[in-house]
């Protein structure tokens, strides 16, 4: 005789789902992430991944040396290490992050995999369900994978050309906490925004660290692209102004090599234990043979010279990207431009859906990542982000080409059928993937 239970696993795709937790409810799968096995060959031209350019790495010296690390040291390099990182690692991340105005000390330094993963360490140590964070609208696809993967309700507060507003940042902590909501913490990337490119200048920083001292506010800082300015020095880190409110997150992704997974936080004493004890909990110990190829190449190359041929590569993209936009637009869009980082965020003229033109576009062998990826709330629909990181110069050119016939097609059938503004709609955000970062 069947059981009820045996009888409901035949009838179900799943027949795990009522052993999953709630929290699981918050992973989704947008169907964009599966138009990206298409747009990955080689006819289309993707200006949708956020992947580094590590081609002018000196790969094969890299290679011959670390062979010869494992060689002398793989006891060590193969070994467990700490849950907080390796102290040689961690003195190495304070001269990164002294490049941004940061002087810390190691001590404060927890190392993780990748500062996505330090990212998901903070929010496990911050937040209950429930509880809110504060993000720029719009923000990084994988820091809201994560807040949603832990139930947390994002609010997104409004952005102008200098980054977040303070007087709508002010407004939202108001009419939360009257709410009776948990504010935990302000997520921020200040630094050519993911995915807008927008940069903070100073005084937009000091103007959100005295508003976040008379709020009592928590800053998260994410500074993946701090040091890839392309035009100017670098601007002084948050963590930099204020040690005691902004817990600061780094990463060798793109100033080295995004598959080494090797970032890190930097937080108060207090913090920085819970954060070890979570990441020991998670898993025991960061990547020790990574953390040993890091250092490597930071004490045997010159990685700040490095630093400054990727300034190179990344900023004839970058130009290229805005000559191409200039010339292939269509009237009516409008589109940022960034002084370094990766990425353009392109406004589409009134009536177009970015979500909806994505596989017409990839049939016309050009990639985005829609704008609503980037927000928790359905907006977006008229915005993408554009991507100069990784295509050469002239394929990038080709690419606004492709897109911008693609965009005039669109408003020629809008014209001819007459097709209303739709309004917005939910949108689902996708769990953090190397297509989409």
């Amino acid at each position: 005789m069947v059981s009820e239970i045996e009888r409901r696993q035949d009838t179900r795709l799943d027949q795990y789902v009522d052993f999953y937790a709630q929290r699981t409810q918050g992973l989704t799968v947008s169907a964009v992430r599966a138009l990206f096995s298409v747009a990955n060959r080689p006819e289309v031209v993707s200006l949708a991944g956020g992947m580094p350019n590590i081609k002018d790495l000196p790969l094969g010296k890299l290679g011959d040396e670390i062979s010869q690390l494992i060689c002398e040291r793989g006891m060590q390099v193969f070994q467990y290490g700490s849950g907080q990182g390796e102290q040689f690692m961690r003195d190495h991340i304070t001269e990164v992050m002294a490049e941004e105005g940061i002087h810390s000390h190691s001590d404060d330094v927890v190392v993780s995999c990748g500062s996505q993963q330090g990212l998901d360490l903070v929010t496990r140590v911050f937040c209950d369900p429930g509880d809110v964070v504060l993000c720029e609208a719009p923000s990084y696809v994988g820091a809201l994978g994560t807040f949603l993967a832990y139930q947390v309700e994002v609010v997104h507060v409004e952005m102008d050309d200098y980054g977040i507003s303070p007087t709508a940042l002010r407004q939202a902590i108001t009419s939360l906490r009257a709410a009776g909501k948990r504010v935990k913490f302000l997520y921020t990337i200040p630094n050519f925004q993911n995915p807008t490119g927008i940069t903070q200048p100073v005084s937009r920083r000091q103007e959100l660290l005295a508003l976040a001292k008379e709020e009592d506010l928590l800053i998260v800082e994410d500074n993946p692209y701090g040091l890839l300015a392309l035009d100017t020095e670098p601007q002084p880190a948050l963590r930099a102004l204020d040690a005691d409110r902004v817990i600061y997150l780094g990463s060798f992704s793109k100033i080295f090599a995004p598959g080494l997974r090797v970032g890190w936080v930097l937080a108060p004493p207090a913090v920085r234990e819970k954060l070890v004890m979570t990441q020991e909990a998670a898993t025991l110990c960061p990547p020790v043979s990574a953390q040993f190829i890091v250092s490597h190449y930071m004490e045997n190359f010159d990685w700040r010279s490095q630093i400054k041929v990727f300034h190179e590569m990344y900023r004839a993209r970058r130009d290229a990207m805005l000559a191409g936009l200039e010339e292939h637009m269509p009237p009516g869009c409008s589109w940022t431009n960034p002084g370094g980082g990766f990425f353009v965020w392109l406004t589409l003229p009134p009536g177009l859906d970015s979500q909806a033109m994505l596989a017409r576009a990839v049939s016309a062998r050009v990639a985005y990542v829609p704008g609503t990826a980037f927000y928790a709330d359905g907006f977006g629909s008229r915005n993408m982000r554009l991507s100069f990181c990784f295509p050469p110069p002239d394929r990038i050119i080709e690419g606004t080409r492709r897109l911008g016939e693609v965009l005039k097609a669109e408003l020629a059938m809008r014209a001819t059928f007459g097709i209303e503004d739709l309004p917005p709609r939910p949108g689902l955000v996708p769990g953090p993937a190397p297509d989409i970062l």
